[in-house]
């Protein structure tokens, strides 16, 4: 089978974060790449969760509407007197 060089270019950083990752596994940077590779043309598909881009950080419209209020609020008189009455609010809240 022929085979053909690849070079890639990564910043410094990205390269010593990564490689003592491949490392662990007991593989070269080479053979990760096959690795990686292997799967994309085996699979179709990239082989990697891009859950984290998903908006998980971006709160609820429950929550965006609690920080506008806390926001907006200047009395602070009516806190919670026990740590209960924080927990039911929360509760409620949540189950809202």
């Amino acid at each position: 089978m022929a085979t053909t060089n690849f070079n890639l270019r990564v910043e410094q950083d990205l390269r010593d974060k990564a490689f003592p990752v491949f490392e662990r596994y007991g593989l070269t940077a080479s053979q990760a790449f096959k690795l990686f590779l292997t799967q994309v043309a085996e699979t179709n598909k990239i082989p990697l969760s891009f859950d984290y881009a998903e908006d998980n950080n971006v709160p609820n419209n429950v929550t965006k509407k609690a920080l506008l209020e806390a926001k907006s609020r200047t009395d602070f008189s009516e806190a919670y007197a026990t740590p209960e009455e924080f927990m039911k609010a929360m509760q409620d809240l949540a189950n809202a």
